[in-house]
């Protein structure tokens, strides 16, 4: 852009042709001469909106939300123009943390209308830890599941969820914090294919997500 405005600026300063203050200048006419199309204005709007809402989701995982509208490109051309916006998440020490949705939770009036999921942690003695995923039905207070093991990762999770809904049916919303285990491709895919709507709550305030930490509380106490 920067050699067709100098182009552009030889030609209006001197009557030399096009051809020539190229040749002097070191662009090839085509540059020139074309112009340059609009590079998808709907999806640099789009990205915009998602990183609005989700605050810490990189380009990845806006990508995974723009699928969810049908807009889909390839990676490399999704990081250029993530790049381009200045979408880009400062880094910090601390382990990222999405932002939760804006949208008010809905009040669970009936069973399955909203879940919620959390960890908590315990050691085998003094030795090695393992975690605990704890999953709520929110509106009859009811435990759906205590999945415990040394480790769980996203896509297990998402295991997990699928196992639950076979048995008690899809929930229309999920509440959970912001670990990374919640915040991954595999539970954007889940959520996405599924239909279900994936609340975070603020960063720093379990008290969002009351109900859950309730329960955790409870088990912590018991065990």
């Amino acid at each position: 852009m920067a050699r067709r405005d100098a182009v552009l600026r030889a030609m209006k300063d001197h009557p030399i042709s096009q051809r020539r203050a190229c040749v002097l200048i070191g662009v090839d006419p085509k540059t020139v001469r074309r112009e340059r199309p609009p590079d998808n204005p709907e999806i640099r709007e789009e990205m915009h909106k998602i990183a609005e809402k989700r605050r810490r989701f990189g380009y990845r995982r806006i990508g995974v939300m723009l699928e969810r509208v049908g807009m889909v490109m390839n990676e490399k051309k999704l990081y250029r123009i993530y790049r381009e916006e200045g979408l880009s998440v400062r880094r910090r020490r601390g382990r990222k943390r999405a932002r939760g949705s804006r949208t008010p939770m809905p009040v669970p009036l009936c069973p399955n209308q909203r879940w919620s999921l959390d960890f908590l942690s315990d050691t085998f003695g003094a030795c090695r830890k393992f975690r605990i995923l704890a999953v709520n039905d929110d509106c009859c207070r009811e435990n759906l599941a205590l999945i415990a093991d040394t480790s769980i990762s996203g896509a297990r999770v998402a295991h997990e969820l699928d196992a639950l809904v076979r048995i008690y049916g899809k929930p229309a919303c999920i509440v959970s914090d912001n670990g990374t285990e919640f915040t991954s491709k595999a539970i954007l895919k889940w959520a996405n294919e599924n239909g279900v709507e994936w609340h975070y709550i603020d960063p720093g305030k379990p008290q969002q997500n009351g109900f859950i930490e309730a329960s955790t509380a409870a088990c912590a106490t018991n065990a």
